[in-house]
């Protein structure tokens, strides 16, 4: 009796997919194709996390003009969407093209409520840091217990 391997079969869908992309002529600026294990990172990359007052996210931005950048928050969820400028055209034979550029879109499911009048954001080297205040409703409260 053949063993069925869900990994394997999903591992041949991906490869089915990314060759009908290829096929068509869609590219994909920064790299990752569909389902792979080893290179399904997201741009932009972030770190994100909570304590008892905020949400904080902070996204890798390198090469993105601050200016180029749009936060919108809807509900629970962030978006950090803009777009990297190409870079100088590159002159003779090009051996290989990394630096990927064009729009790209990130939305992440917030774990909490936030107060939308108290988000900030900064930029430096690189790096963008979000800091979003939990609504009020969303902080935890100590409630204290009474002895009888």
């Amino acid at each position: 009796m053949a063993s069925w391997d869900v990994f394997r079969e999903l591992d041949n869908l991906r490869r089915e997919i990314d060759e009908a992309f290829r096929g068509v002529g869609f590219s994909r600026p920064f790299g990752p194709t569909f389902l792979s294990p080893t290179t399904a990172r997201r741009f932009p990359m972030v770190n994100f996390s909570e304590d008892e007052g905020s949400v904080y996210v902070q996204a890798l931005l390198p090469g993105v003009d601050p200016k180029d950048v749009d936060l919108s928050v809807l509900r629970n969820t962030l978006t950090i969407s803009g777009e990297r400028r190409p870079f100088a055209e590159v002159k003779g034979i090009i051996h290989r093209t990394e630096l990927g550029s064009g729009k790209f879109s990130r939305t992440l499911e917030l774990p909490v409520d936030i107060d939308p009048n108290r988000i900030t954001a900064q930029c430096k080297d690189g790096i963008m840091t979000v800091t979003m205040a939990k609504a009020e409703h969303a902080k935890p409260k100590k409630i204290e217990i009474k002895l009888s």
